[in-house]
């Protein structure tokens, strides 16, 4: 099994030392799976379950003081699940799978995201607030009132990259390849002081994740420029034209910052266990696992 994982495409991290062994150990576990679906959904719950990621625990918090978590996965084989907007959900990822592995569906999300998750027993009570984020939260919490009350102040905060801070790291994902099958998976707890609610690129097919007989794609960064781009199904079908992953990744990454001037990063792999990275951000750290171990 090859495991190449992401933490986040954002600022350069305060601590990235122990950011990394836990990618590390996150790629790790994804090596011990018996395939790719196993192996991203089981690497991306260790990042989940760390406080040093945004995702699961240590989630952002949208403007409502709520931590909703999304995700999803794609495989080669074009079966795909992506579940949002679930407060209480760690293990974000689990429920995209089980989506895609018990429902006739693409996208299930909200109330219904977390009943769903409780049939097939997956916690929707989980306390991700981590000890960071309600230091952050404590610091500068958005305006009460309704959405159109809060939306001058989100305006403001949301999106500025200019303000952009080292724990600003959004998503994290992981792609996995064994036995010429792929499978492709990105998991989030969104961004800062965006508009409770609001879902970003993470669960939109071909934007934050993407898979197909060529190999597979997780993307990171500003959600709203990658679901306008559709980075993550980009840099598949340049896998699919005859690129090499690490041309896919910097040429995906390239057209983003063309078209939007927007910071992202993407992690890739082609079914023959080739991998590549890229990323037009501050910083964004990546862990392979499995045959040639060589950093892209």
């Amino acid at each position: 099994m090859r495991v190449i994982v992401h933490g986040g495409a954002g600022g350069k991290p305060a601590e990235p030392e122990p950011r990394q062994a836990v990618l590390d150990q996150a790629a790790g576990a994804g090596t011990e799976a018996s395939d790719p679906l196993d192996a991203v959904v089981n690497a991306v719950a260790v990042l989940e379950a760390s406080p040093r990621f945004n995702a699961g625990t240590g989630s952002a918090v949208q403007s409502d003081g709520v931590i909703r978590t999304d995700a999803g996965v794609m495989t080669g084989g074009g079966e795909a699940g992506a579940a949002c907007s679930m407060p209480g959900v760690e293990h974000a990822l689990s429920v995209a799978r089980v989506v895609l592995e018990e429902t006739p569906h693409v996208f299930v999300s909200g109330e219904h995201a977390c009943a769903l998750a409780n049939e097939y027993g997956i916690d929707t009570d989980v306390d991700l607030w981590s000890e960071r984020a309600r230091e952050r939260w404590d610091e500068e919490s958005p305006p009460a009132g309704t959405p159109r009350d809060q939306l001058d102040w989100i305006g403001e905060h949301f999106g500025d990259t200019s303000a952009r801070r080292p724990d600003d790291h959004d998503t994290v994902g992981a792609v996995a390849v064994a036995d010429g099958q792929v499978a492709a998976a990105t998991s989030t707890g969104g961004r800062w002081y965006a508009l409770a609610g609001r879902v970003g690129d993470v669960p939109q097919l071909g934007a934050g994740f993407f898979a197909s007989d060529a190999g597979g794609a997780s993307a990171t960064g500003a959600g709203e420029a990658i679901a306008r781009t559709g980075v993550a199904r980009r840099a598949v079908d340049l896998l699919d034209a005859g690129e090499h992953p690490e041309t896919a990744a910097s040429r995906a990454i390239e057209e983003l910052g063309e078209v939007t001037g927007e910071s992202a990063g993407v992690i890739v792999a082609e079914t023959d266990g080739a991998v590549g990275s890229a990323y037009n951000s501050a910083g964004m750290q990546t862990s392979i696992a499995g045959g040639d171990e060589d950093t892209p």
